[in-house]
């Protein structure tokens, strides 16, 4: 029987953004070993333990809450950490292929960042107030990943792919 209520459509979000957390924990330690910058590649080291972090506060929703989630597959994340892997596989080591993982890593972030604001929306709205403030914090750190994100490829990579690439 197909799903139709809105806390229908939570748990199939909140178990969607599970199996993506948890296949980033496998993709980011490719992504820092990736990295030529250090500063990037710590980056992605720092983003993988909050990255457990945040799994750990799904697993405070569901038992906060007294949800059960579903065992699916995210797509969406998959093929995201599809295309972070072909960055590495195409591009030699150097800032080039560090600004192919920005923007890699920026695809997951803006995808989290958009499923985490749904979340966030979908909880008030089914008065899960402790569902809400956490995955509220999640969205937070998401956005200041994104954004760090765009500090290290405007301010050195993506000077360092140009100079590279003539």
């Amino acid at each position: 029987m197909p799903a139709k209520t809105l806390e229908d459509l939570f748990i199939h979000a909140l178990s969607d953004v599970y199996s993506a957390e948890k296949q980033l924990t496998k993709a980011l330690p490719k992504m820092a070993r990736g990295a030529t910058n250090p500063e990037l590649a710590a980056a992605f080291q720092t983003h993988l333990e909050e990255t457990n972090g945040q799994i750990e506060r799904i697993d405070q929703v569901v038992e906060a809450e007294g949800l059960k989630l579903k065992r699916i597959k995210c797509a969406a994340m998959e093929g995201l950490v599809e295309e972070g892997g072909e960055v590495i596989e195409e591009f030699e080591k150097g800032p080039v292929r560090d600004a192919g993982l920005i923007a890699a890593a920026q695809k997951v972030e803006h995808y989290e960042i958009a499923t985490y604001g749904t979340l966030c929306a979908l909880a008030k709205h089914l008065g899960l107030k402790t569902a809400a403030k956490l995955l509220h914090d999640t969205l937070l750190e998401e956005k200041a990943t994104d954004e760090k994100l765009t500090k290290f490829a405007q301010a050195d990579i993506n000077v360092a792919a140009k100079a590279a690439s003539k």
